[in-house]
């Protein structure tokens, strides 16, 4: 007789200990066997909800990227540049393992649509915190480049600890003093 299971969300299951290895081994150790193996089901089962390993982290990418927006709602309406930065450089401190794939397109599957509508989102929500840049005097996009590209820097530095000691070990305080600096230097 074949061996029985009863999971009451296998999809969920999964992606919850896809994420476990994430955050302790990165993109590298996950393995869809291994990750039946943790949650109790057959070597195929994570298949049949993903496909493949590919499959398995554009669904982690697709959450994170929904927990970014997540993220980024829950902010006051009073919110400025500088908030919605140091929320972003949270959310990748506290979702280490969805941070680390959402942006490595080599491993994900682009043209997949729950992927794509997640990302969409998190990028309206985004989009947001660059309308103070909108006073005619900055392109719109060069601001939006430029205000990812210093708080996702400063997450990818901080994550791998290759920022100075004396940033200090408060993440959101260094956030805030440098993204104040860009804030300060684009509003005068």
């Amino acid at each position: 007789m074949a061996r029985r299971y009863h999971h009451g969300d296998l999809r969920q299951a999964v992606l919850t200990a896809a994420v476990e290895v994430l955050g302790d081994s990165g993109p590298a150790a996950v393995n869809l066997r291994d990750l039946a193996r943790r949650v109790g089901v057959s070597h195929a089962a994570p298949a049949h909800h993903f496909g493949d390993r590919s499959g398995l982290l554009t669904a982690v990418a697709a959450q994170g990227f929904d927990l970014l927006a997540d993220t980024l709602e829950e902010l006051p309406p009073s919110s400025d540049l500088l908030e919605a930065g140091v929320a972003y450089v949270s959310f990748a401190v506290e979702h280490r393992a969805h941070f680390e794939v959402m942006f490595r397109p080599e491993l994900l599957r682009a043209d997949d649509p729950d992927l794509r509508a997640a990302q969409e989102r998190s990028n309206q929500a985004m989009d947001w915190a660059i309308a103070g840049f909108r006073d005619g005097s900055v392109d719109p996009v060069v601001a939006g480049a430029a205000a990812w590209s210093l708080v996702h820097g400063f997450a990818t530095l901080w994550l791998q600890r290759a920022l100075p000691a004396a940033v200090g070990d408060d993440v959101e305080a260094a956030a805030r003093a440098v993204a104040e600096l860009l804030v300060r230097g684009a509003n005068p």
